[in-house]
């Protein structure tokens, strides 16, 4: 356990801080949007949206009184979605001890459809007066679900700027987060961070990732590089479930790391075995670390039971149920909330926007350590303290920094 010296002036104790906690709660459900405005250009079939929150938390910041998030595109967004998300978004970089407010945009299309570039430049154009280098709100475009690289390209070139899009290659002065790997990073160093607390020897751990998609590919690159043993994985796109009995070779390594399917699938076969063709059959494997990097909800009331590892790390958004979040606590199984574990994207986007010069991917990873590791120390901590599950000091974390609650943040 760490010592945090504005940890041990909380004023709330037991039930108290459940008490205090759901206070907090009720106070950001009925937060509004601070700005939120849809545009449409019915000629090209163009209808976006962007939503602000929560932009008083950066104030005096380098990037005052704005919010920041990606820009997600799919054929049925709505604006409820776009809300649902910016908040969420307001959670996370209050949680990554962030002075940026929350933002999602988003455009209703999808984005590999003929003439979509047109589409896109179109939104971008419509937004760009509300963009924070022109004196609005919005901190500007990024990368979410339907993103693709050249989307910063486009972007940049319809502004006439590099300073409105995070997730630009490094020549275009960006950190290049989703090829570097930097969320993933964060949900390693989330991991380690709470190992180290416990005095474990990585090279001892063995771990199961489901889903090697960015994240997942990532979080092995990353967590290995610690000493940790990968023991399984799953993906539907290999098959299913594979064990490994021995550590994998470089090559299947970095082909995995890599997603280069063909050469992994070569491999996977002499190293491993493949013993279910299920992808969720991962997660209840006997192992020291689960990292659940697919998608939401694959952790529920009907499966909790099920879990062996001791410690489970949220890589995927939302992949464990609130229930089950409080019954793995209860079985004495320590979790790491999403919003705790991955927000590496957020802070190599900050440190995109805010950072003028210098090695911004080196920049990128190292506050996405510094923060990831000291937000573990205390959640820990407040658990600890309070004996409550891990998401509720994580949450009491994010919201008392949202409302300014010098006792915690």
């Amino acid at each position: 356990m760490t010592n945090n010296a504005a940890l041990d002036r909380a004023a709330v104790t037991g039930s108290e801080f459940l008490n205090e906690l759901d206070n907090l709660k009720q106070r950001f459900a009925a937060m509004k949007p601070e700005f939120e405005v849809t545009v449409r250009d019915p000629a090209l079939g163009v209808e976006g949206h962007v939503v602000v929150w929560n932009t008083k938390i950066s104030a005096g910041g380098p990037l005052q009184f704005s919010g920041k998030g990606g820009t997600r595109i799919t054929p049925n967004l709505t604006l409820d979605e776009v809300r649902m998300l910016a908040r969420t978004m307001a959670l996370k970089n209050a949680a990554a001890g962030l002075p940026l407010g929350g933002a999602k945009s988003g455009l209703c299309a999808n984005s590999s459809a003929d003439g979509f570039e047109t589409q896109y430049r179109r939104f971008v154009s419509l937004c760009k007066p509300f963009l924070h280098e022109n004196g609005g709100v919005f901190g500007g475009f990024g990368f979410d679900i339907g993103g693709k690289p050249e989307h910063a390209l486009w972007a940049c070139d319809e502004l006439q700027s590099t300073r409105s899009f995070t997730g630009k290659p490094v020549h275009m002065g960006g950190t290049d987060y989703d090829r570097e790997g930097i969320a993933g990073l964060g949900v390693a160093t989330a991991a380690k961070a709470f190992l180290d607390l416990n005095q474990n020897d990585l090279s001892s751990v063995r771990f199961a990732v489901q889903g090697m998609g960015a994240m997942g590919a990532a979080v092995l690159r990353y967590f290995s590089e610690h000493g940790a043993q990968l023991a399984s994985m799953a993906d539907p796109k290999y098959g299913g479930t594979w064990v490994f009995e021995k550590p994998l070779s470089g090559d299947l390594r970095d082909a995995l790391i890599r997603m280069d399917f063909d050469a992994a699938t070569g491999l996977l076969p002499m190293e491993g075995t493949l013993t279910s063709v299920d992808a969720a059959d991962v997660l209840y494997h006997d192992v020291d670390v689960v990292f659940p990097c697919a998608v939401q909800n694959v952790i529920t009331d009907d499966n909790v039971g099920r879990i062996q590892a001791r410690l489970v790390v949220e890589g995927a958004n939302g992949p464990v149920s609130d229930s089950a979040r409080l019954a793995l606590h209860d079985r004495g199984v320590m979790l790491i909330p999403d919003f705790i574990a991955n927000p590496g994207g957020i802070i190599a986007a900050f440190v995109e926007l805010t950072h003028d010069a210098g090695d911004k991917v080196a920049a990128a990873k190292s506050m996405t350590i510094a923060k990831i590791t000291e937000n573990v120390g205390r959640v820990v901590d407040l658990a600890c303290l309070h004996n409550v599950a891990p998401v509720q000091a994580g949450l009491y974390l994010a919201l008392s920094r949202i409302f300014d609650l010098k006792t915690v943040g």
